[in-house]
């Protein structure tokens, strides 16, 4: 769901996502996350999960439920200093002014969206009063992280810092404290996330051609990078995902 107006500098858009699983099952889910940090209310508390640097996996059973944050690079530092100890790990945090009202709202309404909206709406309500406005230099790390996933033709850390006209020093500064990954290793993970999203779309894709399209010296280096962080070469990964 889009963050509202107060937040959008905050918040890239908050996910909600509700299970009930019958009894002795489990549903695993797959996660390729965004190089960035979420902010995670449930049922028994709130949070914060880092960035990560490979697949992860959630195993769900029984009933519940998550409200979840993709933080903007803006928001980071008001949650941690150090978002690169967080890396492929999460951190309870203590927040009661922000999960009593979430969890209001996900047990207090029958109808899903009107769940949903008074949620999102709660938990924007108490970003927008704890964070406040960001800087300028937490904008520019927003811009950053913006240009690293819409821009295609990015494909070195240079290539960011000449965007930005800013030095490639000041773009690992950045990423450091509003990430906490190395802006390279953010490239290559939305690399990796189009390639996924291609082979799951787009089945026929070639190989070969989809490694030159991201920048890769070749297929060989796309298969690499693609087994090492989703445990799948690409061609595994395109019949897992296509429809028998």
């Amino acid at each position: 769901m889009p963050p509202p107006e107060q937040v959008a500098s905050l918040v890239r858009w908050f996910w909600i996502p509700e299970w009930r699983i019958a009894p002795g099952r489990t549903s695993r889910q797959q996660i390729l996350s965004f190089p960035a940090c979420n902010l995670v209310v449930g049922p028994d508390g709130v949070e914060l999960a880092g960035p990560t640097t490979r697949v992860s996996y959630r195993d769900l059973t029984g009933t519940g439920w998550a409200v979840g944050a993709l933080l903007r690079p803006a928001a980071v530092p008001h949650f941690t200093p150090e978002p690169a100890v967080l890396r492929d790990a999460s951190r309870r945090l203590d927040l009661p002014d922000l999960r009593s009202p979430v969890v209001d709202a996900m047990t207090g309404a029958v109808d899903a969206p009107q769940r949903h909206a008074g949620a999102v709406a709660a938990f924007a309500d108490w970003l927008s009063a704890t964070a406040g406005p960001p800087g300028p230099e937490a904008l520019l790390a927003n811009t950053l992280a913006e240009l690293v996933d819409t821009d295609h033709t990015v494909l070195r850390v240079e290539d960011v810092a000449a965007r930005l006209h800013v030095s490639a020093r000041t773009v690992q500064r950045l990423a450091r404290r509003h990430v906490g990954l190395p802006p390279l290793m953010m490239i290559r993970r939305r690399r990796l996330q189009e390639a996924a999203q291609l082979l799951r779309t787009d089945p026929a894709t070639d190989l070969a051609g989809l490694a030159v399209q991201l920048g890769y010296a070749d297929q060989a280096h796309l298969a690499n990078e693609f087994r090492t962080v989703l445990g799948y070469t690409p061609s595994a990964y395109r019949r897992e995902s296509t429809p028998s």
